[in-house]
């Protein structure tokens, strides 16, 4: 380590850079984040969800810990269908995790202009910027604000939010949080893993 400026010491931790995206990288992903919030003390771990055996996974790696499991909107895929499975929600629940529902933060009725109008406003726009870091970047990020907004982690500390392409998990951040409202006061602390590229 090596001290620069007011007593402030530079660190050096391992990043982990897969060369494909998507599921086969979700073990990694979440043993990575959780050494790292060991080795950190965080107590606040959010994961997104589809199905809920991404996060029925990582309600087992992080038991004990405030984790936010994050589910697509209900209607995301289908009206009046929510993706989360039953027998998902049941262990994720049982093992002790939160479970949240909700409008997404970089979606709603800014994607319904789309829809209707074929224009494109502001959320989408935010959303297509983060993911030149990637779709699993841009879904850790969004994710915080949607926990937040909820109540369930706070934005004095930090946490850990681990997002995916498609399927699973193969991003993992360490993030100051923010609500929606005040998104740019929202600080990627660290990247501990996501794709080269896709």
């Amino acid at each position: 380590m090596r001290m620069t400026g007011k007593g402030a010491a530079d660190i050096l931790i391992p990043s982990l850079y897969f060369h494909k995206t998507g599921e086969n990288n979700t073990e990694k992903t979440l043993l990575m984040a959780a050494k790292r919030a060991e080795e950190l003390g965080v107590k606040h771990i959010l994961v997104a969800t589809t199905s809920g055996k991404t996060g029925t996974l990582a309600a087992e790696v992080f038991k004990g810990k405030n984790v936010v499991v994050v589910t697509h909107s209900m209607g995301f895929a289908e009206r009046d269908h929510q993706e989360l499975r039953p027998t998902y929600r049941k262990k994720i629940e049982a093992l002790g995790a939160k479970i949240l529902t909700c409008q997404h933060a970089f979606g709603g009725v800014g994607r319904a202009v789309r829809k209707k109008l074929g224009t494109y406003e502001l959320e989408e726009i935010m959303a297509y910027t983060l993911r030149i870091f990637g779709q699993g970047t841009k879904v850790a990020i969004e994710i915080a604000l949607m926990a937040v907004d909820a109540g369930l982690v706070p934005v004095s500390e930090p946490c850990l939010s681990i997002g995916g392409t498609g399927e699973g998990a193969d991003t993992a951040l360490l993030l100051m949080p923010s609500n929606a409202q005040t998104f740019f006061d929202l600080r990627v602390m660290e990247i501990l893993a996501k794709p080269r590229m896709g």
